[in-house]
């Protein structure tokens, strides 16, 4: 069984994939960047999305919405 998955997240304002993937525990993937919100793409489990998301909120980041694409 394959539990991984390409979760895209999306953020709230322009936000460099640079600066997140400085220190991220994951590698993610710039999708689209808008002024009023940013879209990245990573391929992981369910428990690297968690690590990823705490990540992200310790960075102070605005989470928009997380969907699963198998």
């Amino acid at each position: 069984m394959n539990d991984t998955c390409t979760y895209l997240i999306r953020l709230h304002g322009h936000v460099a994939e640079d600066d997140i993937n400085a220190m991220s525990p994951l590698q993610i993937t710039l999708e689209r960047a808008e002024p009023a919100a940013t879209l990245f793409s990573v391929r992981t489990d369910q428990s690297g999305l968690i690590g990823l998301l705490r990540h992200l909120h310790g960075l102070g980041l605005i989470l928009l919405s997380v969907t699963c694409e198998r």
